[in-house]
């Protein structure tokens, strides 16, 4: 297949036979998203290029490269990974006899993570088969006899890419069953990822701060009487006085604008009285009073960020969608062009977003006017929610192909969120459960290479 075509990273956490990406270590470097949020269902997506790609290269006479299990790997094999390879922009590929043996190497562990699927008796149905050729098709804004049209451009026949992606499905499978499903995470696991660092270094702190200053030379009674004030103050801020007040009323700070606010930057660019002070904070609570060479500050935690620990806040967005499904009453393009109507119809006023979800959308927020309600990141499929968080509120996107169909988005809000304990606790599990499954596919990959024969032959040239 052509390197420009890409399937989601759904398909690619096995390797990826039908995925066009530089060669990469089997470990992953990926995190959760914040916790609470749904993860959207993998499944087969791509995005194809605009332009035809080069003819495919006469290739040399083909040989056996390589035996798995008696099974071949031939030279066309390797080449034509070859060929569709990409080196991400500003990077430098190694010496082709390097490429080759690593591309060998890859479609060694391929072939007997294959091997284990068919052993276990994992198939993909020819319905599941098309689903994902439709999915693919659909997320390029195509129908599938596009899709295959515009294949045949790039030197592919249809039923190379069926069996390639059928691969895909199946190493996807074979290592959900014998990896992924079986990695459980305790809660004392999660408790003592928390202990760890949450004592561990601040990664970056936003304090507020009232100064009570005290003279040079002041003496031991007019010290004690300007430790009182300041004691009082951070009293007042505890009792749920507004702490932007009290600055504004009592702060001898020159940098009291913004509420005292010192900005989020590094802790190592805090005094470090300052950063104890706040280390066992929670966000909006108020440190004990402190003293320095200034005087006496009152310190009231805006935002943390422990290193290994997600953002203390995070962004929901409140959006409404219009959703059209392409079918035999309406082709893709035909939906597309309607919901561009409604688009400059909203835009120069003659109708209400509202009314027209409620006329046109077919999707159950219909009745609502398209309401989707706040949202958290990762709750809509990835191809929606990454055009969803560029528009600022009350802008209108393009019509969007998706999954599920054509939208037309409007994004009306945005906030901050304080993650919850749970959600903490959440995000934690997803992340220790990343790792282990990444480690525990490396492990269960490099045992089936071990327990198979593989006889090199003639390498590629």
């Amino acid at each position: 297949m052509n390197k420009s075509l890409v399937l989601a990273s759904a398909l690619l956490l096995s390797g990826g036979l039908a995925s066009a990406q530089a060669l990469k270590p089997l470990k992953a470097d990926s995190r959760p998203a914040v916790a609470a949020s749904k993860p959207a269902t993998a499944s087969a997506t791509a995005t194809l290029p605009t332009a035809a790609a080069p003819a495919v290269p006469v290739l040399p006479a083909n040989h056996v490269v390589v035996l798995v299990n008696s099974e071949p790997v031939t030279s066309h094999e390797v080449l034509a990974r070859l060929a569709r390879l990409q080196t991400p922009a500003g990077t430098q590929q190694p010496p082709r006899a390097e490429l080759l043996r690593q591309l060998t190497e890859r479609l060694i562990l391929e072939r007997v993570q294959l091997q284990a699927a068919a052993e276990l008796g994992i198939k993909i149905d020819e319905a599941a088969l098309v689903q994902a050729e439709e999915n693919i098709a659909r997320q390029n804004g195509l129908n599938v006899e596009q899709l295959r049209a515009r294949l045949q451009t790039m030197g592919e026949d249809s039923e190379s890419f069926r069996a390639n992606l059928r691969n895909e499905m199946l190493l996807q499978r074979v290592r959900e069953r014998e990896v992924d499903n079986r990695i459980r995470i305790g809660e004392q696991e999660i408790d003592a990822y928390l202990a760890e660092h949450q004592s561990s270094e601040l990664a970056e702190l936003n304090l507020a701060q009232l100064l009570i200053r005290v003279p040079e030379g002041a003496d031991a009674a007019t010290v004690d009487r300007l430790r009182q004030r300041a004691e009082q103050l951070a009293q007042r801020a505890r009792s749920g006085a507004d702490f932007t007040a009290l600055v504004n009323e009592f702060s001898e700070a020159p940098d009291k604008a913004n509420g005292g606010q010192l900005g989020l930057r590094s802790a190592a660019r805090y005094p470090t009285l300052f950063v104890d002070a706040v280390r066992s904070l929670q966000t909006g609570q108020i440190a004990a009073v402190v003293r320095s060479g200034a005087g006496f500050h009152v310190l009231k935690l805006v935002e943390k960020r422990n290193a290994g620990l997600p953002d203390a806040n995070y962004t929901q967005t409140r959006a409404r969608h219009i959703l059209l499904r392409p079918g035999d009453q309406l082709s893709q393009e035909a939906a597309i062009a309607r919901l561009q109507e409604l688009r400059q119809r909203i835009g120069n006023g003659s109708a209400s977003f509202e009314e027209l979800a409620r006329q046109y959308s077919q999707d159950g927020s219909a009745s609502a006017g398209g309401e989707l309600g706040w949202a958290n990141p990762g709750m809509f499929v990835p191809e929606f929610e990454q055009v969803m968080n560029r528009l600022a509120p009350g802008q209108l996107s393009e019509p969007l192909v998706s999954r599920f169909g054509v939208h037309l988005i409007q994004v009306q809000e945005r906030r901050q969120v304080p993650l919850s304990a749970r959600e903490q606790r959440e995000w934690v599990r997803n992340l220790l459960r990343e790792q282990k499954v990444e480690e525990a596919y490396e492990t269960w990959v490099r045992e089936l290479r071990a327990r198979a024969y593989i006889e090199y032959r003639e390498p590629p040239q």
